[in-house]
């Protein structure tokens, strides 16, 4: 029973929101495929999904895992420049004072702005699109990860000097430790905004993913296929962040 009650209210969401999808196609815009239509038209890529009939004909899983090679690489990409840059910030209010504005300038550009920039720079499509990953996810973990530094309890630093730990030691026993829950929690976001970033840089290049396969059928005007791509997007998405969730609250209540 306690399985049901936790289960029950997701399932009533999910038939709520194919209702409404069912009553937008049938009374709002009959353009719109229904539920059942998008199934019909779009069953092959999901029965087969790991099929390759040519390199914009794959199963809907093959893309994903094309667009989610892409991430990772763009996100761990991010996670090297932003951690070092985070600490940096919550160490020294100078060097935060010299940097925000800059953070605070580029934090906010669109991936759809970065991309040509990156083709310019890099000219090939797969290091742009890395490139545009890195800088748009990398900004959540180093704000998180410096207000994580700055919270640390100036008493434990003190005992540190007292102590006479090396500043290797006071950073992997006293500073890391402490801020890892703010680092985790900006790592959650960082990775969101990463599976953001990869669908437009995959529309934008025309790559064999997730976002490239949703373009297409755009051109094409197949918009069960559009339909296809938003469901599995949204659902890697909430996997991906349910995943980074469980893995902070593991890792809090460690700390705590």
């Amino acid at each position: 029973m306690k399985l049901l009650r936790q289960a029950l209210p997701p399932l009533l969401g999910i038939a709520g929101g194919l209702l409404l999808w069912e009553g937008l196609s049938r009374y709002v815009a009959e353009s719109l495929p229904g539920p059942w239509a998008t199934w019909q038209q779009s069953k092959l890529y999901v029965l087969e999904p790991f099929a390759k009939r040519g390199e914009m004909d794959q199963g809907i899983l093959r893309f994903a895992w094309e667009s989610l090679k892409l991430v990772f690489q763009g996100y761990f990409l991010a996670l090297l420049l932003a951690i070092p840059l985070g600490f940096a910030l919550g160490l020294s209010r100078t060097f935060a004072s010299a940097v925000d504005p800059l953070i605070q300038l580029l934090r906010p550009v669109s991936p759809l702005a970065w991309l040509p920039l990156g083709l310019v720079l890099l000219e090939r499509s797969k290091p742009a699109a890395l490139f545009t990953i890195a800088l748009c996810s990398m900004w959540p973990t180093v704000l998180n990860l410096a207000s994580g530094v700055r919270a640390v309890p100036p008493d434990y630093l003190n005992v540190a000097r007292m102590l006479r730990l090396s500043p290797a030691a006071t950073f992997f026993k006293v500073l890391l430790p402490a801020t890892l829950p703010a680092l985790f929690t900006g790592m959650r976001v960082s990775l969101g905004i990463a599976w953001l970033a990869i669908v437009a840089a995959e529309m934008l290049t025309g790559a064999a993913g997730l976002g490239g396969f949703l373009w297409q059928e755009y051109n094409a005007l197949i918009y069960e296929h559009i339909l296809l791509c938003i469901v599995v997007i949204g659902l890697i998405g909430l996997l991906l962040d349910r995943l980074m969730l469980a893995i902070e609250r593991r890792l809090k209540a460690g700390v705590s």
